[in-house]
């Protein structure tokens, strides 16, 4: 008999079509969807040109998160035209305050076994109790709410085992930061991460959703733990037990790795600027001066985190020069820290409380002063991601950022003496007041907003491409600095052509007026090109720029999967050294692309130095037939014309 892991059995009960060997493509039938406001207006946009009347899975759910700020009539159109365009076509609309995506899915409608794609990269949060939680590209989540399977390449299995029980003011935080210490921020690309060993029965379900979140900045396709006795506390208390099921691996099951991590042995740790697997100990930095501290995002803003963070504020203040702030995931959260006490104890102490959302940690407001030092419980601290270029941004757990706001140092939370005890409560207070139901008969109009524009037109490949290099960059480089967030910049993520003129600005400001002048164009990438952020903006306002082809020593899953959803065609070097030897303005020659798709390999020449060299082309047949139908979009109408 066939030994199995989670996540294998998972895709199996959900296997469409496809081999479920490493590397080959499987469709797997998805059961619920989330968005949220920063990809979900163009999510929606997308899933309207199907012309599909209601979604079709189980659940789909569209969170306002990202962009709260009411500066301008954009955010507040762009909310009206998601909520309008939810009620009529059967998805639940969570309302700008309610909460942050990932906790309040994780709370409210994540289900063991089950599989979620959303178009946000930390989706995986919900593989904290044992669900299939992938995060996506818009277009991908539109043909999944409309009854269309999700294609990956199936991925190998990483297995870390726990040992031991993690010792006072040590959490699941330095877990994270732990892992990523080992595999770096490339370590996990086609992978599933498998969570186990004895020492996650000491992990509640909030703390396994801080680990499996922060797989994200492993470049894992998702990470996973058992739904076991602890999980099914978690749903109880939830209220949800009906949902629960257990679900273990097989023992004698297969990994292509395994891990072991002592939690005896882990110590409080940091991540300096600007990459989330630059991890040290906090005891070796300890004396750094800190200007700000924020507590929240979707890795560490649960009601347990925040109890925390309560109890060692409690009757203490935040140091002068230090300015904190606060924000709970969900309105659960704010309303049983405000009941129970603990939420006059934050504020007492002169941190500031925000809203229910992703606030600082998207760059939307917050920000710190020129030249700060940051102390974040957020999952990434890429360079200009806090809206201040010049800030150094690293990454702690609550202690480590309460212990910091309170000495107005980088501070060792051992130092405070006795850690809080939290208790799990037995029975969380429920209001699904809001999340908004669709009405039945989807008789809504849709409304929107004169900054919502057209979706960029595909462009069907021909047999040869020439075209100028626009840009070269090296390894790294994040979809923050392809498409950058911040409250700027945001509020015109459904009108690509206003948003096209800050592409790539963080790494040349000259890129978008160059590109746009060139007509079309290539750019030139180093490894792991387009890792973080799910933003499908990264691909489709280069698209709009005329960028044809990226040719990069490696790729992100999520940007490289948003590249041919795009109709942009992904290449890798078959030697990296050849990436240097490329300059802004060169002219390329792509030659054979149909036949070179097919058979892995193409051959690109310089037209400069009459320099040839072959780039590879890891597609799968559905992949090429859509970069030569001109993306996702246009090989979806045509599969339908043609079904």
């Amino acid at each position: 008999m066939e030994k199995l892991t989670i996540a294998q059995k998972i895709i199996k009960s959900h296997l469409i079509e496809g081999d479920m060997t490493p590397g080959g493509d499987v469709a797997i039938r998805i059961d619920q969807t989330l968005t949220q406001d920063a990809t979900g207006t163009m999510a929606y946009l997308e899933f309207e040109t199907m012309g599909i009347p209601r979604v079709k899975t189980e659940l789909s759910v569209a969170y306002v998160d990202h962009n709260t700020l009411g500066a301008g009539f954009e955010n507040a159109d762009d909310h009206r035209y998601i909520r309008t365009v939810a009620e009529k076509h059967g998805v639940r609309f969570s309302r700008p305050g309610n909460g942050i995506c990932h906790q309040v899915h994780l709370e409210r409608f994540g289900r063991p076994g089950a599989t979620l794609i959303g178009s946000d990269s930390h989706t995986p949060t919900c593989g904290g109790l044992g669900m299939l939680a992938i995060g996506a590209g818009g277009m991908d989540v539109a043909v999944a709410m409309g009854g269309g399977a999700y294609h990956i390449t199936m991925p190998k299995m990483y297995r870390v085992d726990l040992h031991g029980k993690l010792k006072p003011f040590v959490t699941a935080k330095d877990v994270s930061l732990e892992i990523l210490r080992i595999l770096t921020v490339k370590g996990g690309v086609g992978a599933i991460i498998e969570w186990g060993g004895d020492g996650i029965m000491t992990l509640s379900v909030p703390e396994r959703a801080t680990i499996t979140n922060m797989g994200a900045e492993l470049g894992a396709t998702t990470s996973i733990f058992p739904s076991d006795e602890v999980t099914r506390a978690f749903l109880r208390a939830q209220g949800r037990e009906d949902v629960y099921v257990p679900l273990a691996s097989d023992e004698g099951a297969h990994y292509d790795r395994v891990i072991d991590i002592d939690l005896d042995t882990l110590e409080p740790l940091i991540a300096c600027p600007h990459s989330p697997d630059n991890v040290v100990t906090v005891r070796s930095i300890a004396g750094k001066r800190v200007d700000q501290v924020c507590v929240g995002s979707c890795t560490n803003s649960s009601l347990y985190d925040m109890l925390k963070v309560s109890a060692l504020l409690r009757g203490k203040r935040v140091a002068d020069t230090v300015d904190m702030s606060v924000s709970p995931g969900s309105r659960q959260v704010l309303s049983m820290l405000s009941s129970c006490g603990a939420l006059g104890d934050i504020i007492a102490s002169g941190a500031r409380l925000l809203e229910c959302a992703c606030g600082p940690c998207i760059g939307m407001g917050f920000s710190p002063n020129s030249g700060g030092v940051s102390l974040r419980t957020f999952n990434r601290n890429f360079e200009g991601r806090s809206g201040t270029k010049d800030a150094g941004v690293y990454l702690v757990s609550p202690e480590t950022a309460v212990a910091s706001a309170l000495a107005g140092v980088i501070t060792d939370p051992r130092d405070l003496g006795d850690a809080p005890h939290v208790n799990m409560p037995d029975k969380f207070t429920v209001d699904d007041g809001g999340v908004i139901m669709p009405p039945a008969d989807g008789d809504v109009e849709v409304l929107r907003g004169p900054n919502i524009k057209e979706f960029p037109a595909p462009v069907v490949f021909t047999d040869t491409v020439t075209a100028q290099v626009s840009l070269t960059v090296g390894d790294n480089i994040t979809t923050d600095h392809i498409m950058p967030a911040g409250a700027k910049i945001l509020p015109y993520r459904s009108n690509i052509p206003y948003l096209s003129r800050f592409c790539f600005s963080v790494c040349d400001e000259g890129f978008a007026e160059r590109a746009k002048s060139m007509g079309q164009s290539i750019i030139i990438g180093g490894a792991n090109y387009g890792q973080g952020s799910s933003r499908e903006h990264a691909a489709l306002v280069p698209l709009y720029l005329g960028v044809r082809a990226v040719i990069a020593k490696s790729f992100a899953r999520i940007h490289m999967a948003n590249l041919v959803n795009a109709g942009i065609l992904p290449l890798t070097f078959d030697d990296p050294a050849d990436a240097d030897k490329i300059k802004v303005g060169d002219t390329l020659t792509i030659e054979n692309i149909a036949g070179g798709m097919k058979s892995g390999a193409i051959t690109v020449k310089n037209e400069r130095d009459g320099h040839a060299f072959t780039v590879n082309c890891a597609l799968s047949d559905r992949q090429r037939e859509m970069i030569l139908a001109g993306g996702l979009l246009p090989y979806t109408k045509k599969a339908g014309e043609n079904a």
